[in-house]
């Protein structure tokens, strides 16, 4: 891969307006258009890991969200620098990668349905294990791919809200540039090879608009498995700036918790440093007495550590990304103290915080309700001339074609609609479609 031709400006759905000139760069105008949608806006009331706040303020999508782009936009920047001393003579547009990363960090989770993770795996139970798999052999069939709904990956999803062109809408989708739709794409391959992990990058839908877009970007294939490709690039700075983000955010909502104690939330972020760099942020740390505030400088310096780590990484192997034989996350390599230092964090989150009542009270409700609408709704698509499918499908918009000629069409309806929806959203419409709640009169 060449990075003069993995940085284009060309929009996806808008290939003949390529030439038009604005003074916002067309990376820029990506990262403006996706602040101003509704998916985007919709984040807000999105569980990230623990239930949407009281009286106490956690992360939800929409704030880690922006959280994750500002620490994509350091990367991008850091990396871009790197770049361009290493390629000093060169005609690539290397400043705009903090602006492409930005963008696609804004979109990584636009595709998460309601409810956190629990949400992805009552659609996948629904089809392994519930109703759904009876839709199994007719969706083969027809020629469906049943694994894209066995295996639902909210990264998959996120490619088809920005590209699919719904009902009434433009073509293109978000018309989103070519390089920042690709960096979006972290497992580019399709869920016949999902493997035990079940990710994929696209669903069959999508399957074509990614091919394209490889080709225009001239993403080669995986080297090692030519089933799969590569891995665009800028897709290890995206995941980096995910990896950096919720990781010390979770410890820091988790003290906010109570579920851990201050003095395990600040042992936890200090042990990143070591010698003269702990001495000296442990002396700033406690010119402060707000634990609030000391929590929040110690993950600021983590941040920039990580960030400076993760950007030493891409550039040490930036000449086995571009060949596709760098096959892990820059996390896995930075230097060992702050490695140890990561995998301590990523351990007591899964021992206390992922596994902690509140976190699993919203994953049990969500999982229940989900799991509910999905099957009411997706009985509904496929009986349509029953009384009560009727009256359902009436709740469903315009734009999701419920009269898709196939099964994976209208099952595909159904998990466009419902993986948009808001926590919220979805709790409401679970209350009036089954009688525990009623409008006013």
């Amino acid at each position: 891969m060449n990075w003069d031709q993995l940085l284009s400006g060309k929009r996806f759905g808008m290939e003949e307006y390529h030439e038009r000139k604005h003074e916002r760069t067309d990376f820029q105008r990506d990262y403006d258009r996706l602040i101003f949608s509704s998916p985007f806006r919709r984040l807000q009331n999105k569980t990230q890991v623990f239930p949407l706040p009281g009286s106490i303020f956690v992360h939800n999508r929409l704030t880690h969200s922006l959280e994750v782009s500002c620490v994509g936009r350091s990367l991008g920047n850091n990396v871009a620098k790197g770049l361009m001393q290493k390629y000093p003579e060169g005609s690539v547009n290397f400043p705009e990668i903090g602006s492409i990363v930005s963008a696609a960090c804004l979109a990584h989770d636009m595709g998460n349905p309601p409810f956190g993770h629990s949400g992805e795996r009552a659609i996948s139970a629904y089809f392994s294990e519930g109703e759904g798999q009876f839709l199994k052999q007719r969706i083969i069939d027809e020629g469906g791919r049943f694994d894209d709904f066995l295996h639902f990956e909210g990264n998959a999803n996120a490619m088809r809200l920005l590209t699919h062109q719904f009902i009434g809408r433009r073509k293109g989708g978000f018309a989103l540039t070519y390089s920042t739709l690709a960096a979006i794409i972290k497992y580019p391959y399709t869920s016949l090879h999902a493997g035990k992990k079940g990710k994929f990058g696209f669903f069959q839908s999508e399957e074509a608009t990614y091919l394209h877009i490889a080709e225009e970007l001239g993403i080669c294939r995986n080297p090692h498995d030519p089933n799969k490709f590569a891995r665009y690039p800028l897709v290890y700075l995206v995941e980096a700036a995910d990896d950096i983000c919720y990781q010390i955010m979770d410890i820091e909502d988790a003290c906010k918790l109570h579920i851990l104690t201050t003095e395990e939330a600040i042992r936890l972020l200090l042990n990143f440093f070591e010698g003269e760099r702990l001495a000296h942020i442990t002396h700033i740390m406690q010119m402060v007495d707000d634990t609030n505030e000391q929590i929040a400088y110690l993950r600021s310096c983590i941040i920039g550590l990580l960030v400076d780590e993760c950007s030493r990484v891409f550039l040490e192997h930036e000449e086995a990304i571009l060949q596709g034989d760098f096959n892990s996350s820059l996390i896995d390599h930075i230097a060992p103290h702050a490695k140890e230092a990561y995998e301590t964090c990523a351990k007591t989150a899964f021992k206390k915080i992922y596994k902690a009542k509140e976190v699993l009270d919203i994953e049990l409700a969500g999982y229940h309700i989900f799991s509910h609408l999905i099957g009411t709704l997706t009985d509904a698509v496929m009986n349509q001339e029953h009384a009560y499918s009727k009256l359902l499908l009436q709740r469903i918009p315009d734009q999701y074609d419920t009269q898709a000629p196939t099964v994976y069409g209208k099952v595909q309806c159904v998990l466009d609609y419902i993986s948009g929806m808001t926590d919220v959203y979805a709790l409401d419409l679970y209350r009036k479609i089954t009688g525990m709640s009623l409008p006013a009169v």
